[in-house]
């Protein structure tokens, strides 16, 4: 991952966590208590790594440092323990996730009066953090779902006099081509803007998965340029950058370069969104442009031609996604999550079209004809046709032709392995 130095920035999206981390590094400033407020794992990592790194030093962190849930472990004990000084450390930190319970059925006036009653008086050499990732909070707050709200505003009634709020919302597509850009900049790589911006639209600007997906292509073309150059030494970015000597010739390398191709390379959910294109020129009956996608998908492999069984599967996962979207009657992308299972969800940027694409489907009777009609492709491309292309191009028409009532026949059922 990126350090925290190459996080600060003074992003919209990032400016909640940045006036955390500045208030923090003060004990001025520095407040008894905060409410982490939203399920954005890298916003919330951040400001645990600040925390850490600021309250909590490593030679000191088995004794001040406390992971606390309150499913398992009373409002009433934590403030307790918050109210005790340790006799190992100097300052104590405590992170209290499960907030949520505090909020469940019964009306915890005791538990709130608890409450109360030690930010009356708190320990100032205690920090407590509510974690409350049941929320989910978009990038404009106006857009908020209503149960979300409700949650949002019962909390700060009860605890924002108390406690410091921060709001880990969705980053903005913007902000995070920037935090792209810039992060690379950091680490002596340039980001093409191209490929910055596939990056985040293909991963629905899910911070996480952008930052893991960041931190392996620059791996991959630092690895690109010491395999074309093997007289360079990997130790650091800067002794890449100096000149070196092949033959008697003198070699100076820049900076490593990400492209667009490398995203499409590397990242798996870039090479989806090709997929995604050709199943919506398809559900649309749009033949042209299917034609089209289908070959500019075919070009962007790696193994052309050969890697069409690969293309079959995904064709076969993403309909029979939208035959269960469509049984399951799904209309809200967030709906998704509950029909479809761990390892069967398609990437987060995907699932508003995938919906629309099955809604253009007026049965399951179609639905399962398309995959009957992978199915039979996919039997095809295993008996070694002459022409690999012309089977997929055929299949292609098929997908993107409305379909005819026909005599059932058990000769046109095909078994295929998903």
């Amino acid at each position: 991952m990126a350090s925290l130095k190459s996080f600060a920035s003074p992003l919209r999206s990032f400016a909640s966590t940045d006036r955390f981390v500045a208030e923090i590094a003060s004990p001025a400033t520095l407040r008894p208590a905060y409410v982490l407020l939203g399920d954005e794992v890298f916003l919330y990592d951040r400001c645990r790594k600040a925390v850490l790194a600021t309250l909590a030093p490593e030679d000191t962190r088995d004794f001040c440092l406390q992971d606390l849930d309150l499913a398992d472990t009373s409002i009433f004990e934590i403030l307790d323990r918050a109210q005790t000084p340790s006799l190992m450390a100097p300052f104590q930190v405590l992170f209290v996730r499960n907030l949520k319970t505090l909020y469940g059925r019964g009306s915890k006036k005791e538990e709130f009066a608890a409450i109360d009653a030690y930010f009356r008086s708190p320990n100032p050499q205690a920090l407590i953090l509510f974690v409350a990732d049941h929320l989910r909070i978009p990038t404009d707050l106006r857009k908020m779902d209503y149960q979300d709200k409700e949650r949002f505003e019962k909390i700060r009634e009860t605890l924002g006099d108390s406690c410091g709020f921060v709001e880990l919302a969705r980053v903005e597509d913007t902000d995070a081509i920037k935090w792209v850009t810039t992060s690379a900049e950091s680490r002596s790589v340039k980001f093409d803007p191209d490929a910055a911006r596939e990056l985040v639209d293909s991963l629905g600007a899910d911070m996480m998965l952008i930052a893991s997906e960041f931190e392996k292509l620059c791996l991959y073309v630092q690895g690109k340029q010491l395999l074309l150059n093997p007289q360079i030494s990997p130790s650091t970015n800067s002794d890449r950058e100096k000149s070196t000597t092949e033959l008697g010739n003198p070699i100076r390398l820049g900076p490593s370069t990400i492209t667009l191709g490398d995203v499409e390379t590397m990242v798996l959910a870039a090479k989806q969104r090709s997929l995604y294109e050709l199943t919506d020129a398809i559900s649309a009956k749009d033949r042209p442009r299917a034609l089209l996608l289908l070959h500019g998908l075919l070009n962007a492999s790696d193994g052309g031609e050969d890697a069409a069984i690969g293309h079959l599967y995904m064709l076969a996962r993403t309909f029979r996604q939208m035959l269960i979207i469509s049984e399951k009657n799904v209309r809200d992308p967030r709906a998704i999550w509950q029909v479809l299972w761990q390892g069967f969800r398609m990437p987060p940027f995907a699932a508003e079209d995938l919906i629309k694409q099955a809604r253009r489907y007026k049965s399951r009777r179609e639905l399962t004809r398309a995959i009957r009609l992978v199915a039979r492709a996919d039997l095809e491309l295993r008996s070694s046709p002459a022409n690999k292309l012309l089977v997929l191009e055929r299949l292609i028409l098929d997908l993107s032709t409305e379909s005819k009532p026909t005599p059932y026949d058990p000769s046109h059922q095909f078994a295929m392995e998903l």
